[in-house]
Order: C-alpha cells, then sequence, then structure tokens
C-alpha cells in the first residue's frame, strides 16, 4: 500500500506552532536520538557560591536556546524553500536536546529557569519569521551569524565554568560543536554575510539577554 505524505493547512501549522512554543516553554521538547553527553561524567563538589555561579550560567544557555527555538521555529513557518523549512526544522529539534540537557543541568545544581523566557521566545520568533519573511538567503545568513554568536558566548562560559564541573563542560562543548555545524550548514545553504549594523543590533541584544537572565 503506497502511503500518501500529509498536507498541512494554515490552521495544522498554527496548532503545531502553539504546541511546539508550550513545550519549549512550560512542557517536554521533542528531542533527537543523542544521549545527554553529561550523563558520562561524574558529578563533582562546588563551592555554593561557584555553584550559584555555575547555575546563572546555564540558565543563561537554557534561555539562549529558548530564544534559538523561537527563532528557527520562526523562521520555518516564513521559510520559502522546502529544504531550507526542514533544514530548519531539524537544526531546531537539535537545539531541543540543547534546551534538555541545560534543564537537566540547572535542576542538578538547585535551581530554576528564567522568568523571562516567554518574553525571548516571543521575541525571538517575531526576529526569526520576518527573516524567513525577507527571504531564504537573509534567513540563512540570520542562522549563521546567530551560531556564530552563540559560539562565542559559549567560549566565554567555558573560560568561567570550575575546571572540574566535567558535566556542565561536556553539555556546552557539545553544544559549540553543534552550533558551529549549524552555522556552516547554513552558509553552505546558501546564507548570506548580514549588514554590520544588523550583527551589531543581535550583539547587543544577547548582552541584554544573558545579563537580565542572570538574575532573573
Amino acid at each position: 500500500m503506497v502511503m500518501k505524505s500529509r498536507h498541512y493547512t494554515s490552521a495544522d501549522d498554527l496548532m503545531i506552532g502553539i504546541d511546539q512554543a508550550l513545550r519549549t516553554l512550560f512542557g517536554q521538547p521533542q528531542v533527537t536520538e543523542r544521549p545527554n553527553p553529561a550523563d558520562a561524567e561524574a558529578e563533582t563538589e562546588q563551592g555554593e557560591e561557584q555553584r550559584l555561579h555555575t547555575a546563572r550560567l546555564m540558565r543563561i544557555n537554557h534561555t539562549g536556546e529558548v530564544c534559538a527555538q523561537g527563532l528557527y521555529q520562526g523562521q520555518a513557518l516564513t521559510a520559502r524553500l522546502p529544504e531550507v523549512r526542514e533544514s530548519m526544522e531539524r537544526a531546531a529539534q537539535e537545539e531541543n536536546d540543547h534546551l534538555a540537557w541545560c534543564e537537566s543541568r540547572l535542576k542538578q545544581l538547585d535551581n530554576r529557569k528564567s522568568y523571562l523566557n516567554p518574553f525571548w521566545y516571543a521575541g525571538s520568533f517575531t526576529i526569526g519569521a520576518i527573516a524567513g519573511l525577507a527571504g531564504d538567503k537573509w534567513s540563512l545568513g540570520f542562522v549563521a551569524e546567530t551560531e556564530h554568536q552563540v559560539t562565542a558566548h559559549l567560549d566565554d562560559h567555558l573560560a568561567q565554568l570550575p575546571t572540574n564541573d566535567d558535566k556542565s563542560r561536556a553539555i556546552l562543548n557539545q553544544m559549540r560543536e553543534d552550533e558551529l555545524h549549524h552555522a556552516t550548514v547554513a552558509l553552505e545553504g546558501g546564507g548570506a554575510p548580514l549588514p554590520a549594523p544588523i550583527k551589531l543590533a543581535m550583539n547587543l541584544t544577547s548582552k541584554l539577554m544573558t545579563k537580565s537572565v542572570y538574575w532573573i
């Protein structure tokens, strides 16, 4: 028997998007087959002050993945070419791995997610949808620049982690590898370099997110 592929209506896409948003912010995200890299590492002792700082860094990384979900889901909604949309959806699913890993680490560190996550998700979704409407080459260029900035941000956090925190380090190292891969895929898919003012605006927004989420 030949299986027919289902064609989704606009209403279907809307409901799927709402489901993804709720999973990202309040539920269990749909992850890939990959294991949590922290599971292979042993827990180590940290002083109370250092443990709190580490947890706040992981909270920033968790919110960064919430933003990534909003960005990718917004872009997938408005991407014009099917192959671009599929690439966005796969990248979003891999970012879900990061989301789950960071949340798991936060729980291990007896800390919480940011209260600002809904705000940052909504803003990222809007930006992603606008980028998609601007055209696939700009949408992919936006992904590449985002991932390059995230990689620099992860490098900074890796430098701040305690040298013996192998669990958090394993998560951030795998995230860094994935982000670089996503950037490469976006550029090879036809992503265009973004103008300098847009890069600067993205960097300033990222700094606002990290400083606010560290505390809230």
